[in-house]
């Protein structure tokens, strides 16, 4: 069972009884066209009785609509029609033979018509099935809006803390180090290029507010600006190696879903001269993105929230309705990423 129709809210009772008093008035019609007929058969010491027995059977009806309804909506947790249908048969069978022996019970003499009960329950269980399918698939698209919703502002503030951590005192001192390390080297032209991949990165996560899915291509012309200012910033111990196909840059993946996996290498990993690092951004024969790292753990367990792959999880299941998959050896960890 998928999370989203695991965490349905249940159908409100009064909107229910409204639905299955209306199926039950219209399944009940034939009843009431041949009422003028059994009411001249009956003996007139026998209309206080037929009208009972008349009563007794549209509230079987209505409380077995009640049940069935709540029974499709609230414990059946089927999203396709066809998983419905056995279902809502075996209990059509068994409503018509509760009703069967409890109106030969207690409304005796009155059942002289097999083939329109037969008939009005067929139609019940029809309408069972198609209202009680119809509602629940209504209830997961609003839940699937809701989450949507939520996934916008989960993105956002996703973006803003990207934002955050890379303007952060820390970061900024970093490239300020960079840059003053460029500066003495007096390479102009490394310099000139630093800067201008810090301003593409800013840029590209201002940007990323207002979009959900970009491009391969926008994706990596972003991940190569964000590796050259990690690469200078680890004295080129950090290499990342991007290697797509040019046909294959059309495809569409959500925005920044590269950052937290370019940020984890570096803050999980020791990088120096004994363990370079080297990043590799490939695809496979299914048209998948892979990041490929070696594994060199830190001697300490690094202060993280934890949630940049939850919350990149998140994002594929929802924008992309897929799933990213992570396989880690005791050498190596990749990250493989589902492309639309």
């Amino acid at each position: 069972m998928s999370p989203i129709t695991s965490q349905l809210p249940p159908p409100t009772f009064r909107w229910v009884v409204l639905v299955s008093l209306v199926c039950t008035i219209f399944v009940s019609y034939p009843n009431l066209l041949f009422l003028s007929w059994d009411w001249n058969c009956v003996p007139a010491e026998g209309h206080t009785c037929y009208i009972d027995n008349m009563l007794i059977r549209f509230l079987l009806f209505w409380a077995f609509s009640v049940g069935a309804l709540l029974y499709n909506q609230r414990w059946l947790k089927k999203e396709h029609l066809q998983e419905r249908i056995l279902p809502n048969l075996v209990l059509t069978i068994v409503a018509y033979g509760l009703y069967k022996g409890i109106t030969a019970l207690i409304c005796t003499g009155f059942d002289g018509r097999p083939i329109i009960l037969t008939f009005q329950f067929i139609v019940m269980g029809m309408m069972w099935l198609l209202l009680g399918l119809t509602n629940y698939l209504s209830i997961i698209h609003q839940k699937k809006e809701e989450e949507l919703q939520q996934l916008k502002i989960e993105s956002l503030e996703s973006r803003c803390t990207a934002l955050t951590n890379q303007i952060n005192p820390h970061f900024f001192f970093n490239s300020l180090g960079g840059i003053s390390s460029l500066v003495r080297k007096k390479d102009d032209k490394l310099t000139i290029c630093y800067i201008d991949h810090l301003s593409d990165i800013f840029r590209y996560i201002l940007q990323s507010e207002r979009k959900g899915l970009v491009t391969l291509e926008e994706e990596l012309d972003f991940a190569r600006s964000f590796s050259e200012v990690m690469e200078v910033r680890y004295a080129g111990k950090l290499d990342v190696h991007i290697d797509v196909p040019a046909d294959n840059l059309n495809l569409s993946i959500p925005v920044l879903a590269l950052l937290p996996l370019i940020e984890n290498v570096t803050v999980h990993n020791m990088i120096d001269s004994e363990h370079r690092m080297k990043v590799d951004i490939v695809m496979n024969n299914e048209k998948e993105l892979m990041v490929i790292n070696p594994l060199y753990p830190k001697q300490y367990k690094p202060e993280t929230h934890g949630t940049g792959l939850s919350n990149l999880e998140k994002r594929f299941s929802l924008l992309m309705n897929r799933q990213i998959r992570v396989e880690k050896t005791d050498k190596e960890f990749k990250v493989i990423l589902p492309l639309g």
